[in-house]
């Protein structure tokens, strides 16, 4: 059966995926190799994600060579004679930023045999709106009662981590045209040995993989009023799509703000949500966030800290600036005719739907080598509703249980190229992009429709044109 066929057939069924296809078929082609602008990066080995914007001065480049350091090497133990590095803990999840974001990249969910680092829980409680009305607006979410907003797996001597989590898979099958059948997995989350008192009885969780860090600064110069412009909240369009921008407190401005970073958009910019994964992560303080994820009743104030706070502004700002800075590798494979056809399957899908292929930066004096850069980068930024497979129950500002940011698709075909045991999605269950696709559901399930009809050679190639970002 050919696509034309298939969208046809659909459409006499009248289940309204050709509407949600054709309404989405003229979405850009990329044309340019340079996903990432003129900051573009031809480097597709293991380090890949771990380049400088291409644009970036001489001058600017001893700045990201000094985030690195800081972004890259361990936190110890304070007092130490490493003073610039020192007050780690006593909770915390992992002692490097690098310990998450691997090589820059993606995290993963552990191995039978491995405690979990890339991939953290976070907590909640159901709020109550009136109630709780401050800390909703101030941190989108109600923390657990002496558990605080993240479970720390691990801990410096003397302190004891606040409980093990423990991670098993349930198999689930697909089959897609053709009697192809898909084998995907469940994980299943379970604290065992809490070690400060009994979990609440209504604790929310919700997993969390590290990201790539890619192109974080050009997502973060695309101006809101474009986003603002894809946004749909109400569907007014018809297309099935409803994507909206989440609303969250910027802790600088004290003000609500759109929210852009984080797997729900929680966070308005790279240095809130970098100064945030210092505090939740590795339990370090800074001027933007003075407190960790520590409780009083895990009486952490007994060990001493690494200074007030202990990352400098200095610091704080180095690594902001490579995190910003971090450059996006080329596109690859564009001349191949599967992955010119795949590049087509994605639009007439809809997976550009959520899956904005193009934007355009706005302009920062302080940084040109993020300005007006046309960029490829495959995501709207907005929460969408995802389906109940994928829904997590816990809400964080604006976004439900059901909904999280569209991940920018760009660098995707390196992710197990940069780290073999990368996982995709939110929770890294997926091991494959197919795997990723079948998946989706709420607002993708008409695009995961029209993929499972298709025959082997199309769903190969829409795999093809992912494998060439």
């Amino acid at each position: 059966m050919t696509r034309t066929q298939l969208i046809t057939g659909l459409l006499i069924f009248g289940i309204g995926l050709p509407i949600h296809a054709a309404s989405h078929a003229g979405f850009p082609l990329q044309d340019s190799p340079n996903t990432g602008g003129d900051g573009t990066v031809e480097q597709f080995d293991t380090n890949a994600y771990s380049l400088p914007q291409g644009n970036l001065s001489m001058t600017k480049r001893l700045d990201f060579s000094v985030g690195n350091s800081f972004f890259r090497n361990p936190w110890v133990e304070a007092p130490a004679s490493t003073t610039a590095r020192d007050g780690l803990g006593p909770l915390f999840n992992t002692n490097s930023c690098q310990g998450c974001h691997i090589k820059d990249g993606r995290g993963h969910p552990p191995a039978a045999d491995e405690t979990a680092v890339s991939l953290f829980l976070r907590l909640a409680v159901p709020a109550d709106a009136g109630v709780d009305a401050d800390i909703l607006l101030t941190q989108g979410f109600k923390p657990a009662p002496v558990y605080g907003s993240q479970l720390q797996t691990a801990a410096l001597p003397g302190a004891k981590p606040e409980a093990d989590m423990v991670l098993t898979w349930n198999p689930v099958t697909k089959t897609l045209a053709g009697g192809t059948i898909v084998e995907l997995r469940e994980p299943v989350y379970r604290i065992e040995n809490p070690n400060y008192g009994p979990l609440p009885e209504d604790l929310l969780i919700s997993p969390r993989v590290a990201p790539p860090m890619i192109g974080m600064g050009l997502l973060e110069a695309i101006p809101i009023a474009d986003l603002e412009a894809l946004a749909d909240p109400q569907d007014e369009n018809g297309d099935g799509i409803s994507g909206k921008l989440n609303l969250v407190w910027d802790l600088e401005t004290k003000q609500t703000v759109p929210g852009r970073f984080g797997w729900k958009a929680a966070e308005p910019n790279v240095h809130q949500q970098s100064m945030g994964a210092f505090a939740g992560d590795m339990g370090l303080t800074s001027s933007l966030k003075p407190s960790t994820d520590c409780t009083p009743e895990q009486e952490c104030d007994r060990f001493p800290d690494g200074g007030q706070p202990e990352v400098s502004d200095k610091i704080a700002n180095f690594v902001t600036f490579y995190a910003k800075s971090l450059a996006v590798p080329a596109r690859r494979n564009m001349e191949d005719p599967a992955v010119q056809k795949g590049a087509q399957l994605f639009n007439e899908t809809g997976c550009a739907g959520c899956h904005t292929p193009r934007h355009v930066t706005g302009t920062d004096p302080e940084r040109p080598d993020l300005s007006k850069q046309t960029i490829w980068p495959y995501t709207d930024m907005l929460l969408h509703d995802m389906g109940p497979a994928l829904a997590d129950g816990r809400d964080e500002f604006l976004a439900n249980g059901n909904e999280w940011r569209t991940q920018p698709l760009w660098g995707i075909g390196l992710a197990q190229i940069v780290n073999p045991q990368a996982g995709f999605l939110h929770d890294g269950r997926a091991r494959t992009l197919e795997e990723a696709i079948l998946w989706h559901g709420g607002e993708a399930a008409p695009a995961v429709a029209l993929y499972t009809g298709f025959s082997a050679e199309d769903r190969q190639a829409l795999i093809d044109f992912l494998t060439s970002l």
